[in-house]
Formats: C-alpha cells, structure tokens, sequence
C-alpha cells in the first residue's frame, strides 16, 4: 500500500476501493476534512501515551469512512483545531469502539465533548454480543476479518512510524464503518436502536470527564472502615494528591500511593516526622510535598460535621434477601436469553441485590427498556405477584392466582 505524507490522497493500491491517507501537515489535513464533507458519520480512534503523564499524551487520530481511511499524526501538525471542530460538529455522528478515553482526550483538547456518538461495544451487547466485547472479535464476527495485534503495545510517541504500526492503527478504523452499519441496521429492525440514547447521553456528558477533586477518595480500596473523620482527611488529602498530578503532569501513583493515602487517614499525622513513618510515603512522596499533605490533613480534621463525606455502607447480606435475588438472577437470565442481550448489561447482581432491599428509586433497573423487559416482572415477584417454577425441566414464570403455562420458559 502506498501512503500520503504531504496531502495529496493516494488509492489503496491493493484494494483499488477508498483511501488510505496519513497526514503530517497542515495542508494535508485540509485535504482530509474536505474528503469527508457531507459525511453522515466518521469512525474514530486514537492511539496515546499515558504510562508517564497524569494527562493522556495523543500520538495519533484515525478516522474512517466509507470511502477515506486516515491516520493523522499530532505530533507533527501544530494546528488540530480544524479537526477538532470537525468532531465537535452534531451533523456528524463519532463511531467508536469502547471510547471513553478518546473522548476524554477531545474533551481535554477542546473543553468539549464529541456528540453524538456511537460506541460499537455498547452497542453490540444489545445485539447479543457479551459485554466488553472487544473490537477484534467484532471485526471477526461481523466482518470476518481476524486482525493482527502485534503491535498491540507499541510506543506511538516514537517517530518514524512503521509500516506495520501504520497498517494496525488503520485496522482499528477501517472495519467501523461495516460494524457500525450492521449494528445500527439491526438494532433498528429489532427496535432497540433507542435503547442505547442513556448510555450515549452518559458518554458525552461532559461531567463524565470533569473529575471532581473532592470526590476521588471514593475510587480507593478498603476504605468502608474508616470513621467519618477519618473520611474527611482522606478526602482532602486524595483531593491534594489530584491537583499535584494535575500541576506536575504526572500519574497519580507518582505522587503518593492509595494505600499510604488510606493510611495517612487514618493516622492523620502532625508533624513531617509522623507522616514519614507512614509505609510509603518516605520513599515516593518528595520532602518539598511534606507541607502540601499536613495541610491537607489538618483541613480534614477541621471539617463540621455536615462537612464530612459520607459513603453507603454496604448491609450485612440477609437471607431472605440473597434467596431473592437468586429468584430474581433466573428470571433475568431467562428474559436476557429470549431477547439476546448479555445477562450483565440487563441487570448486574449488585442491582438486582439493591433492588430487593428496597432500593427502587434511581434504579436502572425500573428506567426505559429494562423495566419493559424485566423490571416490571422483578417488582411483581417482589410483591408476590409471580411465582417461578420447573415444568418438564423448563423454568415457568406464572402470574399469581393465574391459570396459565407461564409467560416464559427456558
């Protein structure tokens, strides 16, 4: 295959259909959104670096229709906005494929969301595919096409690119277009296309990607046994270790760990002496950074009473509740099979297990086409107004007090 490196759109020599373009320059890059004007939908991909940085580095951007395939490098363009404004445009629907982080990147890039979107993986769930199903199997199953992944954890910040780096990071668009026009149609035809609107809204809300300082405690591990003031000094000193990854660019890890932050809570240390003995801190956490953390620690311990986080405490499992939501798995599992959606991205346990304890408001369970498909059913066999059985091997779901077969079986 031959590509361009100056502008100029050069054929696929191979395939004869489409483009194959790799842009380095400003020219080129015009030469590319003029390629694709009037484009109902563009796939789109990146490749970045994050190993060392708190911020994603982008290193390259691969877009995709069906007609153009091209990689534009960043790194060597010094002016993006032109393609920024073209992501950022609602006429144009972004395909991606589990794009969470890309869309954090443009975000970051351009202080706004890409919108609307279209993430295949989501998608695919609703068209029987198991959750998380990654891009490769997709391709493989839709297209028939099974990709090579060598290349899988290249350095994409290093220059020149290889032939073969170029070929797989086009590989992560060229197929889109085929995958998101085969999801879309059947999505469509079965009538579930609407289903995905909430997930894609959540995608490019831009509070998604708008980290709260205050509210990072929340991410870390073992944290349910600290008392309420010792919540509020892990808040302000997570919080202090995020804005200091934010300043110095740098991963959070880096500064200080999660594990020597839940112990700094807990200790809630005084002096530069007590915060060295803490396990961790001595060896990573720079003696400069000392202050930083014991004014953190002394705002935490300085909060009212209303001040302090509070997090949801997890209810010793009963065992009326878990029989239920036992009760309730089948009926879901049931209801995923009939209507070929992956078990989990109907209900999780953990939902189902809230659900039985009473929590129903919020719940996604009781929203849009889950609650069509089973929530209804799981307040009814809640309420006792239907019962589960085995007839002949098959589970039957019976309305209470109803002569009847049942309404399901599997």
């Amino acid at each position: 295959m031959r590509y361009c490196v100056t502008g100029a759109l050069y054929c696929d020599m191979e395939g004869g259909a489409g483009w194959n373009v790799y842009v380095r320059d400003n020219e080129g890059l015009r030469e590319l959104l003029a390629s694709m004007g009037g484009t109902s939908f563009v796939a789109l991909d990146t490749e970045f670096m994050r190993e060392r940085t708190y911020y994603a580095r982008l290193c390259l951007v691969q877009v995709a229709t069906d007609d153009v395939q091209a990689i534009v490098d960043p790194l060597a363009i010094d002016d993006l906005s032109p393609l920024l404004e073209f992501f950022y445009d609602t006429a144009v629907t972004k395909v991606l494929h589990a794009g969470s982080q890309d869309l954090e990147i443009f975000f970051r890039l351009g202080g706004r969301v890409p919108a609307p979107v279209f993430d295949t993986q989501v998608a695919a769930t609703l068209a029987g595919f198991p959750t998380q199903v990654g891009y490769g199997a997709l391709v493989h199953e839709l297209v028939g096409v099974k990709l090579d992944k060598s290349d899988t954890f290249t350095d994409w910040s290093r220059r020149p690119l290889s032939g073969t780096q170029i070929e797989y990071a086009l590989n992560d668009v060229r197929h889109l277009p085929a995958i998101y026009h085969a999801l879309r149609d059947r999505l469509e035809t079965e009538g579930r296309l609407s289903w995905l609107e909430p997930d894609f809204d959540a995608m490019v809300d831009p509070a998604t990607y708008d980290l709260v300082p205050e509210e990072q405690f929340r991410r870390l591990k073992r944290i349910s046994s600290l008392t309420p003031p010792q919540l509020g000094v892990l808040m302000c000193v997570t919080a202090w270790r995020e804005r200091e990854a934010r300043r110095r660019d740098m991963p959070r890890r880096w500064i200080v760990g999660d594990e020597s932050l839940v112990e700094i809570a807990r200790r809630a240390p005084r002096d530069n002496e007590e915060l060295g003995k803490i396990r961790g801190v001595a060896d990573k956490l720079a003696k400069s950074s000392y202050n930083g953390v014991l004014d953190a620690v002394r705002r935490g311990l300085e909060l009212s009473e209303d001040e302090l986080p509070y997090i949801e405490r997890r209810r010793r499992r009963q065992l009326d509740v878990d029989g239920a939501v036992d009760l309730m798995a089948a009926l879901v599992r049931l209801r995923a099979k009939q209507h070929n959606i992956a078990t989990p991205l109907l209900a999780s346990r953990d939902e189902l297990r809230r659900l039985a304890g009473g929590e129903r408001e919020g719940s996604a369970l009781l929203e849009s086409w889950r609650r069509s498909i089973v929530g209804e059913e799981l307040l009814e066999l809640l309420d006792g107004r239907r019962s589960m059985r085995l007839a002949d091997g098959r589970l039957v779901v019976d309305e209470c007090g109803a002569d009847t077969e049942g309404d399901g079986s599997g």
